[in-house]
């Protein structure tokens, strides 16, 4: 095991240069995870009890953001493939960290959305799509593999959900929102400046092999490369882009609604909601690991497909829950089955598509992506207003994670393009 796990992190002897990136976009997705995307609920707590806005309008704020995020993301991916993922992270990295400061001294709902939607497009532009286009270029044959190790990141972020309670119940918002946006801009600026585009800018090759094999043969292990129009002409591209926007339905709906629905409807405190956060960390973790694992030698969409399943079985479970026992199958089987499945939402693309476009083509794949991420934290929302709890949401939202199923099992491997490009000829 050793000697194998020596191989793929040090194939000529060294530590291939794509771990130290690996390691960088594990830390990057670690500060937005930690203080922003797994604590908005927090947020959404003490902003409701001094502000007395409804999860409405916090929702759709959330919305709003994921929209821009949609929106743009065929911009972003252009950007990305034209000049490169460290200028694009290092512009996102600056503006979600100046916009934390302006969002702790909000005083009205206008100021509330402006600052969000800073905060919303930087951590777009300094955070997961950015790092993947890096990372589907420097690994083939343990794309899966780095790009879970990367997700990491985001789940340990998980574990820190208390510590970022603690402070806001001993400090307040304000404080802890300005003093997050140091933190931004002290280590995620940093880190973001080793994340390089390509392996042959500085004599690389994907996976570090590039004494393996001859040159035809690492050309041909690196296969066609679709452009975004080829992509978008395959029925897989859309059937994969709408598989990923009903995963992150649920998984939107409970990043935004977990910890109110566990306080305000199952009676626990904010401190109780953020450990079983915590809990949800540690099989997300756990799902990562073996999904990493998995999706280099087993079929990618029906692991996925059965993840879906496990996202809606924990969703009702959670929506019903009588009791912890409730609540903590809950929290396996999402944690398990978001990070099983999020590697191999970006693996699944590469491997079928190719890296030369992947910016671009995944930027396109967020404005149907986005579909879930808005609708699902509206839904929720609107109807808990409007009926007083989260039943008929979370009901109707977990019902439609089992349509999520059917698209990743009908998702097969396109036929190659009439005329592509390879990543030898991209970097040449």
């Amino acid at each position: 095991m050793w000697q194998s796990l020596n191989q793929i992190v040090r194939p000529q002897g060294r530590i291939f240069f794509g771990w130290w990136i690996v390691a960088s976009s594990a830390g990057v997705q670690l500060l937005s995870s930690m203080l922003w995307m797994q604590t908005y609920g927090a947020y959404v707590v003490l902003l409701g009890e001094e502000f007395g806005w409804s999860k409405t309008l916090f929702a759709g704020a959330f919305a709003l953001a994921r929209f821009e995020s949609g929106i743009l993301g065929p911009l972003q991916g252009w950007l990305v493939d034209r000049f490169g993922p460290r200028l694009i992270l290092s512009i996102g990295t600056l503006g979600f960290g100046l916009g934390f400061m302006a969002f702790s001294t909000v005083e009205t709902l206008l100021g509330f959305y402006a600052s969000f939607a800073l905060i919303a497009l930087g951590s777009s532009l300094g955070g997961f799509a950015t790092l993947m286009v890096s990372l589907v270029n420097w690994f083939n044959r343990h794309r899966s593999k780095a790009v879970a190790v990367s997700q990491m990141g985001y789940a340990v972020g998980g574990f820190c959900v208390p510590l970022v309670i603690f402070a806001l119940e001993l400090w307040g918002w304000r404080t802890t929102a300005f003093a997050s946006g140091v933190v931004v801009l002290v280590l995620g600026l940093p880190l973001v400046q080793l994340v390089r585009h390509r392996p042959e800018e500085i004599g690389e090759i994907a996976d570090g092999v590039a004494a393996v094999g001859t040159l035809a043969e690492q050309q041909a292990a690196l296969g066609v490369n679709f452009t975004a129009a080829q992509a978008m002409r395959t029925s897989s591209f859309w059937l994969i882009s709408f598989g990923h926007a009903l995963a992150l339905l649920t998984v939107s709906s409970v990043m935004m609604h977990l910890i109110p629905h566990l306080t305000e409807g199952l009676g626990y405190s904010l401190a109780g909601a953020g450990k079983v956060v915590a809990i949800l960390t540690v099989f997300q973790l756990i799902g990562q690991f073996s999904g990493g694992y998995l999706g280099d030698r087993f079929n990618k969409r029906v692991i996925c497909a059965l993840c879906m399943v496990g996202h809606s079985i924990g969703l009702l479970l959670l929506t019903y829950a009588g009791s912890w026992v409730a609540i903590g199958i809950f929290a396996l089987l999402h944690g398990v089955s978001w990070g099983t499945r999020g590697p191999l939402m970006i693996a699944m693309r590469a491997d079928y598509f190719g890296a030369a476009s992947f910016g671009t083509i995944l930027g396109f794949s967020s404005m149907i992506v986005m579909l879930g991420t808005v609708s699902g934290p509206l839904i929720a929302g609107y109807l808990a207003d409007t009926t007083g709890n989260y039943e008929s949401g979370f009901t109707l939202i977990a019902g439609l994670g089992v349509l999520g199923s059917l698209c990743f099992l009908a998702a097969t491997p396109p036929p190659p393009p009439t005329s592509g490009r390879s990543n030898a000829e991209v970097a040449a």
